[in-house]
C-alpha cells in the first residue's frame, strides 16, 4: 500500500537553534522539513517547494516576516502560514493574522505546543485545498452545464420541432379537426420547452467578468423608460397601470445598459404577472447615501413571508401562486446576478394578497453629477 505523499513545512528563522530544535521535533513524521534563516531565502522555497505550511519568525534581518508573510499569500493564497513571535511582538502577530496568517506560536514553546500547532496548520491546509477543489469543480460543472443541456436536450427537441412543422404541412387538408388540434398542442408543448431550456441557458451565461467589460454611463429615467417599453404590452392585456416616479435629478451610474434593462424587465414583469387586474405597478427611483434605489411595487397576490428569504434564490417558485401564467423562477435569478454584476443589491419585501415590493440598489460613482 503506497504512503500518501509528505506534506511540505518550511521554517525561515534567523535562530540557527530554533531551526534546530523545530526540525528534531518533527523528526521521524511523515514530513518533509525545509528550512531558512532569512526571508529571501525562505521565499525562494516557498516558489521552488510549493509547501503547505510555513513558519515565520516576526522579527528577522532582511526582509521584515510581515513583508514575507504577504509575498507568500501573492504567490500562494493557500498556503497556511503561522508566525513565530517573541512575547515582546504579540501585537505583531495578530497584526499577521488579519493580513492572513492562520495563527501564532510564541517563544518560548514546548515540543508539544510545536506538534500540535503543526498538526493543526496541516490540518487547516487540507480544508483550504479541498474547498478549492470543489470549487473548481463547481465552475466546471457550470461551464459544462450549457454546452450539455444545448447537446442533451435542445438539440432533440429541434429536430423534433421541425419534423412536426414539416409534418404539418405535408398533412395539411388530411387530418380531422381534433388531430390538428392534437398536434398544435405538441408544438405549443415542445416550443415551450425549448423557451425553458434557453432559460436556463441563460441563468448560467451570465458572466459577469464580460458585463463589467462594457460598463458605461446610464441615465436612470432612460433605462426605466426603455424596460417600461418591453413590458407594456403584457400590463395593457391585464389591464394595469405602469406608474414612474423619479425623484429629483438622479446621478449617473456606471453599468451595461443591456443587461440593467434586462434585469429591471424582468421584476417588472413579475409584478405585472402576480398583480390582480385593474391594479397598478410604480417604479420609483430616489438617490440614498450614495446609491441609486429603483423600488418596483405592485398591488398583488405577494409572497408569503416564509418563502421571502428564497424569492431571490435559483429556480424559485413560490407554492402560493395564484397567476395562471407559467414561471419557473428563473427571470429573478437572473436579475439577482446582473444586479450583483453591478456592485448592487436587491431585496424583497412582501404580504400576502396586498402586495410586493422589490428594492435595487446600486452605486454611484465617485464624483458622478447630477445630469
Amino acid at each position: 500500500m503506497a504512503m500518501n505523499p509528505k506534506e511540505k513545512i518550511i521554517i525561515i528563522d534567523d535562530e540557527e537553534v530554533v531551526l534546530d530544535s523545530c526540525s528534531q521535533i518533527l523528526q521521524g513524521r511523515n514530513y518533509d522539513v525545509f528550512t531558512a534563516q532569512d526571508g529571501a531565502t525562505g521565499l525562494k522555497l516557498v516558489e521552488e517547494l510549493k509547501p503547505d505550511l510555513v513558519f515565520i519568525d516576526l522579527k528577522m534581518p532582511g526582509i521584515p516576516g510581515l513583508e514575507v508573510l504577504e509575498k507568500i499569500h501573492v504567490q500562494d493564497d493557500t498556503v497556511v502560514t503561522i508566525v513565530i513571535t517573541g512575547y515582546a511582538t504579540i501585537d505583531s502577530a495578530v497584526e499577521a493574522m488579519k493580513n492572513g496568517a492562520y495563527d501564532f506560536l510564541p517563544k518560548p514553546f514546548t515540543p508539544d505546543e510545536f506538534r500540535l500547532i503543526t498538526k493543526r496548520g496541516l490540518e487547516r491546509r487540507k480544508l483550504v485545498v479541498e474547498a478549492l477543489t470543489l470549487r473548481r469543480e463547481k465552475e466546471l460543472l457550470r461551464e459544462n452545464f450549457a454546452a450539455i443541456v444545448s447537446h442533451e436536450l435542445k438539440s432533440p427537441l429541434g429536430a423534433i420541432q421541425q419534423n412536426l412543422f414539416a409534418m404539418t404541412g405535408e398533412l395539411a387538408g388530411k387530418l380531422s379537426e381534433n388531430q390538428n388540434a392534437r398536434l398544435e398542442r405538441m408544438k405549443i408543448r415542445i416550443d415551450d420547452l425549448i423557451k425553458l431550456i434557453n432559460s436556463w441557458l441563460r441563468v448560467y451565461s451570465v458572466d459577469i467578468s464580460k458585463v463589467k467589460e462594457n460598463f458605461a454611463p446610464i441615465q436612470v429615467p432612460d433605462l426605466v423608460t426603455k424596460a417600461i417599453e418591453n413590458v407594456e404590452p403584457h400590463a395593457v392585456r391585464k389591464d394595469i397601470k405602469l406608474i414612474t416616479h423619479f425623484a429629483g435629478q438622479l446621478p449617473t451610474i456606471e453599468g451595461d445598459e443591456m443587461s440593467l434593462i434586462e434585469a429591471l424587465v424582468n421584476i417588472i414583469g413579475n409584478a405585472v404577472k402576480y398583480s390582480f387586474p385593474g391594479s397598478q405597478v410604480t417604479i420609483e427611483s430616489t438617490e440614498k447615501d450614495g446609491m441609486v434605489e429603483i423600488d418596483i411595487s405592485d398591488k398583488g397576490v405577494g409572497i408569503p413571508e416564509d418563502e421571502l428569504q428564497n424569492v431571490l434564490s435559483d429556480f424559485y417558485r413560490g407554492r402560493s401562486n395564484k397567476s395562471d401564467e407559467n414561471s419557473h423562477g428563473i427571470g429573478l435569478t437572473i436579475s439577482r446576478k446582473i444586479i450583483e454584476a453591478h456592485n448592487g443589491v436587491i431585496q424583497v419585501t412582501s404580504k400576502a394578497n396586498v402586495g410586493t415590493i422589490f428594492t435595487i440598489r446600486i452605486p454611484v460613482p465617485q464624483g458622478a453629477g447630477e445630469k
